[in-house]
């Protein structure tokens, strides 16, 4: 007979494991760095101009970046520092590098399906690493207690209190306290109840947490990241119990309440990986959301899951719309949920099975332009991404052919590009008129500035 002992002996060795691995993908510290970039890459997949151009304006410059040569080796490799100053100082064809970033808080995206293995840790990881690439600052948060996400971006000692739950923790402390310290009573003269909030979860110390405290750095300079940890698998079991506490707490708009006390200007682009199901975590992801990324693999099943999922979404929203009415008074959002957008991206594609192309079809006569145009295509550079806990852009395509290598990045980079085409012009709709997109020109001066 086996009890959770059994399970809790079984992680132990477990984790032993899971530190020789992470030697083996990481540094022999036992932590993951960034490559360099070669002067290709920075010059014609990353700027977009050939070589000759960006050779050029280096040697016209000498305080720009010069890279490092590598011994027995020609070209020039460059940090993501260095690129970064490189497209604040340089101007190519008459263009600032800087990309466009209208005024306000930075967007935020949700990539969510609850059927496993469709790719949205992959997509979160890419995209966060194309924007970086494409000069944003990116901020992601892991709601999926496998913290794969997490783990991709290098954390591996995380504990649970800096994780979503300890944001939603406290947010609960806060959102009673400011309750029970709100003007009593109503019209009707009946007194609201005064919510008790049980010393096991204020001595925990939660609600002095600072925002800062849930947020790290990854092995990317411009991307951080609100981690998860498997510890934190209990969140589900808590926010019953915190509902329980405090039914009038709206525990789905905690996040969101979070979200909107960082500094507007701090981040450009936030990413929500989802856990594989619709619980208190992604319905705090979905709802903080301006965007829905729904990625879905090619196949009958994925597609009957994904239906599943967009009907079960569906109904949980309809149900928030007519259970918390009053309680977002102090609020900055509204109900019903509003998305800016919706989008469908399939992954794993083949584009010689004939099972795919029919199913891609099928997709395409539900969902119409709502299906993204260019799916995540599964080649041998994507399974070795994966194996390794790394992106395509974090691989280095000396250690394989470059076409196996650029093929892959060509996948993500149109999956990319197709997905700031569509948030672009959702973000410029979020500001008033008057604080329309910062040109470039005012752009790149404010980084000549800094």
């Amino acid at each position: 007979m086996l009890t959770h002992k059994d399970l809790q002996d079984m992680q132990s060795r477990s984790l032993k494991m899971q530190g020789w691995i992470r030697q083996q993908t990481f540094s022999p510290e036992n932590e993951k760095t960034l490559r360099r970039f070669s002067s290709w890459e920075v010059a014609e997949l990353i700027f977009g101009v050939n070589q000759s151009t960006l050779r050029g304006k280096l040697a016209a410059d000498l305080t720009l970046p010069a890279g490092k040569v590598e011994p027995e080796g020609r070209q020039r490799w460059y940090t993501l520092e260095e690129v970064n100053t490189l497209r604040r100082k340089l101007r190519l064809r008459g263009k600032s590098l800087i990309p466009p970033r209208p005024k306000g808080r930075a967007f935020r995206t949700a990539i969510a399906n609850f059927k496993g293995g469709a790719g949205k840790s992959t997509v979160a990881l890419h995209f966060a690493h194309a924007a970086a690439l494409d000069g944003y600052r990116v901020l992601c948060v892991d709601f999926d207690p496998q913290a794969t996400l997490s783990h991709s971006m290098g954390l591996t000692n995380v504990s649970e209190e800096n994780t979503v739950w300890g944001i939603m923790a406290r947010d609960l402390i806060r959102e009673t306290d400011a309750q029970n310290t709100a003007p009593r009573g109503a019209a009707s003269g009946t007194a609201l109840p005064r919510r008790s909030i049980p010393s096991s979860i204020t001595d925990l110390g939660l609600q002095d947490l600072r925002i800062a405290d849930f947020i790290q750095p990854t092995n990317w300079p411009t991307i951080d990241i609100i981690p998860s940890c498997a510890n934190a698998a209990f969140v589900e079991f808590a926010s019953a119990q915190y509902r329980h506490l405090n039914p009038e707490w709206s525990f789905f708009a905690a996040v969101n309440r979070f979200l909107d006390q960082l500094p507007e200007d701090q981040w450009d682009l936030i990413f929500f990986d989802c856990p594989p199901a619709i619980g208190y975590q992604s319905m705090n992801a979905v709802f903080a959301a301006d965007m829905l990324y729904i990625p879905s693999g090619p196949g009958y099943w994925e597609y009957d899951s994904t239906t599943s999922f967009i009907g079960q979404l569906a109904e949980a929203l309809e149900d928030l719309s007519y259970g918390f009415e009053g309680t977002l008074s102090a609020d900055k959002v509204t109900l019903p949920k509003v998305f800016h957008d919706i989008r469908f991206l399939l992954t794993r594609y083949e584009p010689g099975n004939d099972l795919h192309r029919a199913m891609q079809e099928a997709f395409g006569k539900v969902f119409g332009d709502k299906l993204a145009k260019h799916p995540v295509e599964m080649t041998r550079a994507v399974e070795q991404s994966g194996r390794f806990l790394s992106s395509i852009y974090e691989m280095d395509y000396r250690d394989m052919t470059r076409e196996t290598w650029r093929r892959a990045r060509a996948s993500f980079d149109q999956a990319y590009d197709e997905f700031h085409g569509v948030m672009m012009p959702c973000w410029e709709g979020m500001i008033a008129p008057q604080d329309a997109t910062l040109s470039a020109d005012k752009v790149h001066a404010e980084g000549e500035q800094a």
